[in-house]
């Protein structure tokens, strides 16, 4: 039998509506667990919780939090072997990815626990003679979180963590396709000494659940990190209630390899760029825009590196590539690899579904070859490990090509070039540039966040995580 997984509500573990089953895209056999469902009076009640344990939380010692936060990173550290097999079996990236991000995710909350402690106010001069002047920054109150699939616990994390360190209440929903790695989570966070009501779990569906969160008029900011459509169904509701906003959406990034570049390097970047995590990262490098003098040889190097990968089950040794997430997923795969050759693209390797010893998402990653940057596939986010060349003539060529895009999200160049890669640092029109280094990839101290359609409102985590999770106050005092 399963084990069920009920809600988190109100400092208590409550039974949902109803449930689902969740199961392992490396092997639907193997089912994960059944996972509670909130409806939507339920995800009211968290609501009203989080209210009320914000009012305690948020008068709460920096002490009390730094601990609190310090002991939930220490704990995952310590468990990622066993949350990294977990976060696995239910998304499907390969062991060491999965162990990876567990371990980040407690550095995360590593960090914010220090952030904890380095709360300090500003103090500003006064026009008026006699009037001082506090600049202060305080919590906002009840922050709703919805998380993708494809980063089960550590983008969940560098949204809660912060909401937490900066005297927030939380009412967190994950995607219903990754339950189980939310769960473990909140398990870990429900042992800490949080005043009844500062953190609650509702697992659901976007059309319940969901819905329920981002049309409340009774939170006082949502950040959510998902596709291009949703993100704007959510701008919408959110600003009907003058909810404070944040949005992490759609991504089209680009990798160009100019005539200097290193090939090995640039293959190898490509490669982890946009293969790894089965290409299901909104960082990925789905368009790799290569000069004329180099595009035969590093297209004909990335072909001999993709035969070298192996696709397999998420938990198996030396396995790069694991299943796509799930059914749907995968369909949309192949309905965009019959397309891109419709259009008049080569589909030079891969792209076809492959058998396993376990029935599962299986599928060899995809390159393209002879595609024009106004092509839907290269104009539309895919989600998949599906990459598509466009050959150019020049480094302009590239540049060009690159920011002809409504998203905005990271980009990234490979040349010994220091003009280049200046010049590329100042033109890019992403929130994140990376010289020769793949585009998937970035660090937790300093702030992520796209431009265009990619990023709406502050961006994320490092210090800046503090413009969206507080509101400024500014206090005049004579003495």
């Amino acid at each position: 039998m399963s084990t069920s997984h009920p809600l988190y509500i109100n400092g208590q573990w409550v039974t949902g509506a109803k449930r689902i089953t969740n199961s392992s895209p490396s092997d639907l056999t193997d089912v994960i667990g059944e996972y509670d469902q909130a409806s939507a009076e339920q995800t009211r009640q968290a609501i009203s919780a989080a209210r009320q344990g914000f009012a305690q939380w948020s008068k709460s010692g920096l002490e009390q939090r730094y601990k609190a936060l310090m002991a939930i990173g220490d704990e995952l550290i310590t468990r990622q072997q066993e949350l990294g097999e977990l976060l696995s079996r239910e998304e499907g990236k390969p062991l060491a990815e999965g162990k990876g991000e567990v371990y980040r995710s407690g550095q995360f909350f590593h960090y914010y626990a220090a952030e904890v402690l380095r709360q300090i106010d500003e103090r500003a001069e006064s026009v008026r003679p006699g009037v001082e002047i506090d600049v202060r920054r305080e919590p906002l109150g009840v922050v709703g979180i919805i998380s993708p699939w494809n980063f089960p616990m550590a983008t969940a994390v560098w949204k809660i963590a912060p909401a937490l360190a900066f005297g927030n209440a939380v009412v967190f929903k994950p995607a219903n396709l990754v339950p189980a790695s939310a769960w473990a989570l909140t398990e870990i966070i429900s042992r800490q000494e949080f005043p009844a009501g500062t953190f609650n779990l509702v697992m659901g569906s976007g059309g319940e659940t969901g819905e329920a969160l981002i049309n409340s008029p009774q939170i006082q900011a949502l950040t959510f990190t998902g596709s291009l459509e949703v993100g704007r169904r959510i701008a919408s509701a959110t600003v009907a209630n003058l909810v404070k906003c944040q949005l992490e959406m759609g991504s089209k990034n680009a990798l160009i390899v100019v005539d200097d570049a290193d090939v090995d390097l640039a293959v190898e970047a490509a490669f982890n760029g946009s293969y790894s995590g089965s290409g299901q990262k909104c960082t990925a490098s789905s368009r790799l825009i290569v000069t004329d003098a180099v595009h035969d040889e590093f297209v004909s190097k990335l072909i001999a590196r993709l035969e070298k990968a192996t696709v397999g089950h998420a938990l198996h040794e030396g396995v790069q590539i694991g299943p796509i997430a799930d059914k749907r997923q995968l369909d949309s795969n192949m309905e965009w690899i019959e397309r891109a050759q419709a259009d008049g693209a080569t589909l030079a390797f891969g792209g076809n579904r492959i058998e396993m010893a376990t029935e599962g998402y299986y599928m060899v990653p995809a390159l393209f070859t002879n595609t024009t940057n106004d092509m839907a596939i290269n104009r539309d986010e895919v989600f998949g490990p599906i990459a598509c060349v466009i050959r150019v003539a020049d480094y302009e060529a590239a540049l060009t090509t690159l920011n002809d895009t409504q998203y905005g999200l990271t980009a990234g160049i490979i040349t010994n070039s220091l003009k280049l890669a200046s010049d590329f640092k100042a033109r890019a029109e992403t929130g994140c540039v990376m010289v020769n280094l793949p585009t998937a990839g970035t660090d937790y101290h300093v702030p992520f966040g796209g431009r265009k359609n990619s990023s709406f409102g502050p961006r994320e985590q490092g210090q800046y995580a503090r413009e969206f999770y507080t509101v400024v106050k500014t206090c005049y005092v004579r003495a």
